[in-house]
């Protein structure tokens, strides 16, 4: 599909529901997806992220800039959690959930722990988000946790951050 095709799947005067409804539309494929992703609407965008067929491009591309603290928070963890989301977009959402945790008042905990079960990043790489001003201790503990219930193959054992500290 293109963007034509999405103008023929769109009525002729639009509103932002139909915008997502049309993230819901069976004929959409990763390229209405793709442009749907730059959507004005926040909750457009939540959708793209939880759609199933969203790829890692897709995933990559979603603006977060211009979102307010509740829905950016939702919006990364969403990605974070996504099966299409590879190891370049997962380091972007570190990327982003590093710099989140040192602002105030911005807890982006539960992709913190949804970035401590992907096995796609390193467990150093993770635990870097400890050492934030924002981690508190509930996610401190959670993050190792994840970390440690990893299949061996995704942790080493030696490091110091497996253990289970309070």
């Amino acid at each position: 599909m293109t963007v034509a095709d999405i103008d023929e799947l769109l009525p002729p005067s639009r509103s932002p529901r139909d915008y997502l409804d049309l993230v819901a539309d069976p004929r959409v494929d990763q390229a209405v997806l793709h442009t749907l992703a730059a959507s004005p609407y926040s909750f457009v965008r939540q959708a793209v992220a939880d759609h199933p067929l969203a790829d890692a491009r897709t995933l990559s591309t979603l603006p977060t800039d211009d979102l307010d603290r509740w829905d950016r928070n939702r919006l990364v963890a969403t990605i974070a959690r996504h099966p299409n989301a590879d190891r370049a977009v997962l380091l972007g959402v570190l990327a982003e959930t590093l710099m989140m945790l040192r602002l105030p008042d911005v807890r982006p905990y539960a992709c913190a722990l949804a970035l401590a079960e992907r096995p796609e990043l390193e467990p150093f790489e993770v635990s870097a988000l400890n050492d934030q001003p924002g981690a508190s201790r509930w996610m401190r503990r959670g993050v190792r946790r994840r970390l440690a219930m990893r299949p061996p193959a995704h942790r080493s054992l030696s490091s110091p951050d497996y253990a289970d500290r309070s």
